[in-house]
This record gives structure tokens, C-alpha cells and sequence, in this order.
């Protein structure tokens, strides 16, 4: 089930989203990872339009838009390559026309995953906190998914 979220769900999400970028990001120092968990909790969910997805009653991961970009899309590693990651796309391109995301250009099954569901690479970018390359990748309604 998606559903908007809550204040109390601040805590899983914050968890999902450290343990999900210390998988998807290993070419990135985790302390760079640990020194955003406040900013994230603080700041960066609470400003985005963020639903999550649950099993049961468990949050197995959410999505976080900011107009018509796509700031974040984490599902827990344990519930991974289960559908769950296409399902929130999904739910928020058929609220929107187009989304934007970045993705560091390392992150080779996050650019599959986009790939996959319509995203094309648009720009070729350096992200300025941690100097790595990234892609800014879009996805159009009416293309491709």
C-alpha cells in the first residue's frame, strides 16, 4: 500500500534511506553519509512531497518529490528487486508529466532501474559535495512508459 507520510514515520525512512546509500553508494565515503542524517531528517523529508510504501504494516521504502523532481526513491535492501521501487514510480509518474532526477553515473542498477522505466540521460553532471559524476536523467508522459 502507498500512502502519504506521516511525522512518525520520520525515523524509518531516515534508516532506509543511510542503509540504502551505504549499498548503492560504496564509492562514497559513509562518513559523507552519516554527516546528512540530520539534514535528512531535519530538513530534506519534511520539505518533499514523501509517500511510503508499506507491507502489512511495516515501510519498506518511499519516494520523495520535490515539484517534478524525484529527490529520492529508497526501498529497504531487504525488500529490494520486489516490485516495490517501480510501484512508487510508477504512483508518482501518473501524477506528473515529467521527472527529473540525478544519479551518480557508479550507481550502474539505479541507471538500469531508470533506464528500464523511461528515464533518459539528459546531462552529465559533477555533483559538488562529493565530486563524483552523476547524470541528470528525465522521463516525458507520452515516451517510452
Amino acid at each position: 500500500m502507498i500512502r502519504e507520510y506521516k511525522d512518525t514515520d520520520i525515523d524509518p525512512l531516515v534508516d532506509i534511506w543511510y542503509k540504502g546509500s551505504l549499498q548503492a553508494h560504496d564509492f562514497i565515503d559513509s562518513a559523507y553519509w552519516e554527516s546528512q542524517i540530520k539534514e535528512m531528517k531535519n530538513k530534506y523529508i519534511p520539505m518533499s512531497e514523501t509517500y511510503v510504501i508499506t507491507e502489512q504494516t511495516k515501510i519498506i521504502g518511499f519516494v520523495s518529490m520535490i515539484e517534478h523532481y524525484l529527490a529520492a526513491l529508497f526501498i529497504d535492501v531487504a525488500y529490494q528487486n520486489n516490485g516495490a521501487g517501480k510501484e512508487l514510480l510508477n504512483f508518482v509518474k501518473r501524477q506528473r508529466n515529467e521527472i527529473q532526477l540525478k544519479v551518480y553515473k557508479e550507481n550502474l542498477s539505479a541507471i538500469r532501474f531508470y533506464k528500464k522505466n523511461g528515464f533518459i540521460i539528459k546531462e552529465e553532471l559533477t555533483d559538488e559535495p562529493t565530486n563524483k559524476q552523476e547524470y541528470l536523467m528525465e522521463w516525458t508522459r507520452g515516451t517510452s512508459n
